[in-house]
């Protein structure tokens, strides 16, 4: 699978408070900020302990219902197991948990070539976007 999740380390975060970019609780309902979503360049979404999904959830509202095309970043209890399901939900951007190798983090991608389900990121299911390799019967 491409990686195409851009990995940040813990130390090179930073929140300045810029107006556009928004912080989002993992217990918010994206549909509701709808309609600010045109003035908003990224979207940060908190993973308080890796065993909590919701943001996940938020991630593919975002890209998917709400077609939100700017940065969406996870930020919080990030690890690189979680990297390759981050992408597919819609996340762009993963700020790594202090300490996690982000060279390790491309092993994830490498071991999904490809699924056979669609995603936030690439809705046509694998057997619609692979190739047709069926040959004709000879005579």
């Amino acid at each position: 699978m491409n990686r195409t999740l851009t990995l940040i380390a813990a130390e090179d975060h930073v929140d300045n408070g810029e107006p556009n970019v928004l912080q989002l609780p993992n217990d918010a309902d994206p549909l509701a900020i709808e309609v600010c979503l045109d003035d908003v360049e990224r979207i940060d979404l908190d993973f308080p302990k890796f065993t909590d999904g919701r943001a996940y959830s938020q991630a593919f509202l975002l890209r998917r219902r709400l077609g939100f095309k700017g940065d969406i970043r996870a930020t919080g209890d990030v690890l690189i197991d979680q990297l390759v399901q981050m992408q597919r939900t819609g996340f762009s951007s993963a700020v790594l948990k202090e300490g996690v190798d982000a060279s390790a983090a491309q092993r994830q991608f490498d071991r999904f070539a490809a699924f056979y389900q669609g995603d936030a990121v690439q809705a046509a299911p694998h057997f619609v976007a692979a190739p047709e390799t069926a040959t004709e019967p000879s005579a």
